[in-house]
């Protein structure tokens, strides 16, 4: 019997797994992450068929993380499923996606996938990380945030809102070559912020891992534990965003963004509203105190 009894010990382990598996396994293990309700309710056959595989790489995959075979693997997305099912987002979204040919056309498909894909993000991300994600951006003397491609709109808005909390907060963007010269020029009290989808930046992946290697605290925003830049993060959201959509969206990533921002406020009006005291003094008392002449 497999050890593996909840989804969230199911997810680190294909994440340990991830990187020695064979490239069929690895498919469906990316599969697995971004469509497990999906998984919790096809067939081996139909699993399959949408994770483009064989059938008995399924059951390889499924002995690979321990368990004696596909339906017991799946138990523990069913399981994962019967815990969200309560949840009326879910609900309106799959009566959303039944009306994809109505009136709206592509608006009313991309509304439905936002819907949805807010209502995972509240699954996938825990109030701690936030937390500790904000200890840290209230900590740092200087923010360095970085993204290219898809995920750069993010960094953007996360520099130009953060700046506006009266944090020091810049953007990295790499002109003129000086990208590598900027990174070796993050202190040890200053903080990265990355932001990376697949097909992953290699250019952020190696930043991550530089300021890793040099003791700077990451904050990691992505799409799925089998991130390159989960390695690397101090704290890493995962998001649980699918691959292998033609246009995906910036719906849930800007969320997570604007959360951490406005969380971030809160706790820095906190700390201005009641400053901490000074330390009581722990030296001997001046001698005008202890009532000798001065």
């Amino acid at each position: 019997m497999s050890p593996i009894s909840s989804y969230e010990e199911l997810k680190d382990a294909i994440s340990r797994a991830y990187p020695a598996l064979p490239a069929q396994l690895q498919r469906i293990a990316r599969f697995a992450l971004e469509r497990p309700n999906e998984l919790a309710l096809g067939t081996v056959a139909v699993v399959a068929e949408a994770a483009q595989v064989q059938p008995s790489s399924l059951i390889r995959f499924s002995n690979a993380l321990g368990f004696n075979g596909f339906s017991q693997m799946q138990q523990v997305f069913r399981g994962h499923l019967v815990e969200r099912s309560g949840s009326y987002r879910e609900r309106i979204s799959r009566q959303r996606r039944q009306g994809e040919g109505a009136a709206g056309g592509f608006l009313n498909q991309y509304v439905a996938e936002a819907v949805a894909e807010l209502g995972h993000l509240e699954d996938s991300v825990r109030a701690a990380d936030v937390n500790t994600a904000v200890q840290l951006l209230c900590a740092a003397r200087r923010v360095h945030v970085f993204a290219q491609r898809r995920a750069f709109p993010v960094a953007c808005y996360l520099a130009y809102a953060l700046s506006q909390l009266e944090l020091k907060a810049y953007l990295l963007e790499g002109m003129g070559g000086m990208l590598r010269e900027s990174l070796r020029n993050i202190a040890s009290d200053e903080l990265l912020m990355v932001t990376s989808f697949h097909s992953y930046s290699r250019e952020v992946v190696d930043a991550a891992e530089s300021a890793q290697k040099q003791g700077i605290p990451v904050i990691a925003i992505t799409d799925s534990p089998l991130s390159p830049l989960k390695r690397s993060a101090t704290v890493c959201f995962e998001l649980g965003l699918s691959s292998d959509q033609a246009f995906r969206s910036l719906v849930a990533p800007l969320c997570l963004a604007q959360a951490i921002v406005v969380t971030t406020g809160h706790r820095l009006a906190e700390a201005a509203a009641h400053p901490k005291r000074p330390r009581a003094r722990t030296g001997p008392r001046p001698r005008h105190l202890n009532g000798d002449a001065a």
